[in-house]
């Protein structure tokens, strides 16, 4: 948590050096990490994404398009930015974003829709490859990060324990598994935690996993249209959304672990990759907030310097399963819910744990983390923007008043 380690290409490192470091850096716990990611994104945030696709109506092809284009997306560009930064880069769909079509995207033609995804996604662009969302960014103080993240994984600390009374047994057993093997073997305890759940839900509430339909997804190709209700109804609301809601928080996170993202490089690639894909009916690929926390902790490894093969583990998942995602989606989807809810908490702790100490160790500046933390972990939403983003704004509203300091940004990069 406390080393700066710097989001950058290894200079004159070729690939044959590369992959003999990859191979020396793969580990069970940076595998199993990835996993964990990859379940989560697909037991919860696809809910909201197929609600969506119910809300505009599409059929069966453009949905399964949909997926693929997200899952194919977000899977290269988090594999290629792990690889090329050595550094865990997640990349993932906007769940606050496919909240927002849920309530929209059935008042516009299916083809300007995706004209709007293309513009918001070349807007998402040019405010990352400039800079200027970045500097933003750098200028909140840390102990507003830290807070931020720790309201982020709140909810996922104390989801453990809201799914003791749908499958008590499950939830324990696996909990009380994790703390056996925290003490015995830590390396393994979110592995060990993930297979003695399989075991009790197998038992007791039951795996209801079904292969789905067979076969590659094939992706279907719109041609986009253009329509000013669209642009300001769509586009703009995604926009706003993708940098409040995804990319700040994304970045935030890698810095609370210590990376110092390269904010050009990485809005840039996913950027450029929901522009790419946005005529497959993908609304964005951003940043992840709290699948990136998975494979950033150091439940994923002590060394923060080979957490990098978790993004690259969680990459190639997603474009697996968006390959075939008639097939593993319903994998995804039939885990029951108490198994994602005990997995994801007890390998968001040690996350959470630090998030915590590092918000609140400094007296100064106190006040507000306190109240980024409270604000970020209370769920609010306002005007389409998630809680995250406003955890920043009242953290650092609260920063201003009570140091009488204004976070100054940057003029040189």
């Amino acid at each position: 948590m406390t080393d700066d380690l710097t989001v950058r290409p290894e200079s004159g490192a070729g690939g044959g050096e590369r992959r003999r470091s990859l191979r020396r850096d793969v580990s069970g716990p940076a595998l199993l990490a990835g996993l964990v990611c990859v379940a989560v994104s697909f037991s919860g945030p696809l809910v909201v994404v197929l609600a969506a696709a119910a809300a505009g109506r599409l059929d069966a092809a453009h949905t399964a398009s949909w997926i693929w284009a997200v899952a194919i997306g977000s899977g290269i560009s988090g594999f290629a930015l792990s690889w090329w930064t050595r550094t865990p880069v997640v990349t993932a769909w906007s769940t606050p974003g496919a909240a927002l079509l849920v309530t929209s995207l059935g008042h516009y033609p299916y083809r300007e829709a995706v004209g709007a995804f293309l513009v918001s996604a070349v807007a998402v662009t040019l405010f990352g490859v400039t800079g200027w969302f970045g500097r933003l960014i750098a200028a909140v103080p840390e102990g507003i990060v830290h807070a931020m993240l720790a309201g982020i994984l709140f909810s996922f600390g104390a989801g453990i324990f809201g799914a003791v009374h749908g499958a008590p047994v499950l939830v324990l057993g696996s909990f009380v598994a994790f703390l056996f093997a925290k003490r015995l073997a830590p390396r393994y305890a979110v592995v060990i935690a993930l297979v003695v759940g399989g075991v009790l839900a197998a038992l007791t509430v039951g795996l209801r996993l079904h292969p789905g339909s067979g076969g590659p997804t094939v992706p279907v190709l719109t041609a986009p249209a253009f329509s000013w209700p669209a642009l300001v109804g769509l586009a703009l609301p995604l926009t706003i959304v993708s940098l409040a809601s995804q990319n700040a928080p994304g970045l935030g996170v890698m810095r609370a672990f210590g990376y110092r993202p390269d904010d050009r490089l990485l809005i840039g690639v996913t950027g450029g990759a929901s522009v790419l894909l946005a005529p497959f009916g993908s609304p964005g690929v951003n940043l992840a907030a709290i699948t990136a926390a998975i494979c950033s902790g150091p439940e994923a490894h002590p060394d923060p310097r080979r957490r990098y093969v978790a993004g690259m583990s969680s990459g190639a998942l997603y474009v697996l399963v968006g390959s075939f995602s008639g097939v593993l989606v319903g994998l995804f989807t039939g885990l029951p819910r108490e198994l994602i809810a005990v997995i994801a908490g007890v390998a968001l702790l040690a996350s959470l744990q630090n998030s915590l100490a590092a918000a609140l160790a400094p007296e100064p500046g106190r006040d507000a983390a306190v109240v980024t933390l409270l604000a970020a972990a209370s769920g609010t939403t306002l005007f389409g923007i998630g809680s995250a983003f406003w955890g920043l704004v009242f953290g650092l509203a609260t920063h201003a008043v009570t140091s009488g300091r204004l976070p100054r940004l940057g003029l040189r990069r």
